[in-house]
């Protein structure tokens, strides 16, 4: 017998699959017309106090949001063509790659901006470096610890939320640093990118509480999204205090190395349970994912905050 509610049998999978993917759409629609961070203009001179707190609801945004968005997943997951899922994680490798691309341009623009270009590139590479290399490292040891007694699938969460977590702490250096420097068109494509990508963290947590046969109590949703998503909060405030070229320079790095180390994690989730990693679905939502923040920085983002 299945565990669905009922009401759900009557909904075909890609349906199923479809529902959330129309939330995440609604959800980006309102912040194009009710983005509540202006131009940010004179956010350098605001007090630490309104920082701080455009901050949270910025995080709040990227974070805990699509997280929880995700999450909706969580009823049907079982039933979810294991199609749908690499597609849906492919798109988000394909949206951090382009945000990726984005903040090493960034990294190599301050790089320019301290005494030595060359020392400041150097910083640059090592930070990007140390940074993928201690999330790799915990990555290893959160896919050890999960593997090396029997834990259930509740448990599993925590630890993959935890992880993602410390993920989140440098999407939210990268919208501090742009916040505090006034980057209005990076910040909303910041927000909107790490949308679509937490949404697939909310997926990926609750595919792994699936594998138990009782559902979680609700407290438990909350934690986890908490969890995966609230340290980009933690990130922001930690990026505003970049205003120094050096400083931002740092943090874009630390930006760029944990997202470089989770798509790598995205490539394994789907290496997991496929027999070819790279296919006509992976392949074309990837493309598709680089190309719609493309779309989004070019036509819709600039056209929105620098009109005309």
């Amino acid at each position: 017998m299945s565990d669905e509610p009922p009401y759900l049998d009557r909904w075909p999978g890609w349906a199923l699959a479809i529902g959330p993917v129309v939330i995440i759409g609604l959800v980006a629609v309102l912040l194009y017309f009710a983005w509540p961070f202006g131009d940010l203009d004179g956010m350098a001179d605001a007090s630490t106090l309104e920082i701080l707190w455009v901050l949270t609801i910025a995080g709040a945004t990227a974070g805990i949001v699509p997280v929880t968005i995700g999450m909706l997943w969580f009823p049907y997951i079982k039933r979810l063509d294991v199609r749908f899922v690499h597609g849906f994680i492919a798109l988000g490798a394909g949206v951090l790659a382009f945000i990726a691309v984005e903040m090493a341009e960034e990294m190599v623009d301050y790089a320019g901006a301290v005494e030595s270009a060359s020392v400041g590139l150097g910083v640059g590479v090592a930070a990007v470096t140390i940074t993928f290399g201690l999330m790799y490292a915990l990555s290893k040891w959160r896919a050890s610890t999960a593997a090396s007694a029997e834990k259930s699938g509740l448990q599993i969460a925590y630890l993959v939320a935890i992880a993602l977590g410390l993920h989140s702490i440098g999407e939210g250096l990268a919208i501090g640093v742009s916040l505090i420097n006034e980057q209005a068109t990076l910040v909303m494509l910041l927000v909107i990118g790490f949308v679509i990508h937490n949404v697939l963290e909310g997926l990926t947590c609750v595919a792994a509480m699936a594998r138990d046969h009782a559902p979680p109590k609700m407290r438990h949703f909350a934690a986890i999204a908490l969890l995966a998503g609230g340290p980009v909060i933690v990130g922001g405030w930690i990026g505003s205090l970049g205003e120094s070229s050096l400083l931002a320079l740092i943090f874009f790095a630390i930006a760029v190395g944990a997202i470089l180390q989770a798509i790598v994690e995205m490539v394994d989730l789907v290496r997991i349970d496929a027999e070819k990693l790279v296919t006509r679905t992976t392949a074309g939502t990837f493309v598709a994912g680089f190309f719609l923040m493309f779309l989004l920085e070019d036509v819709i983002v600039e056209g929105y905050i620098v009109p005309g």
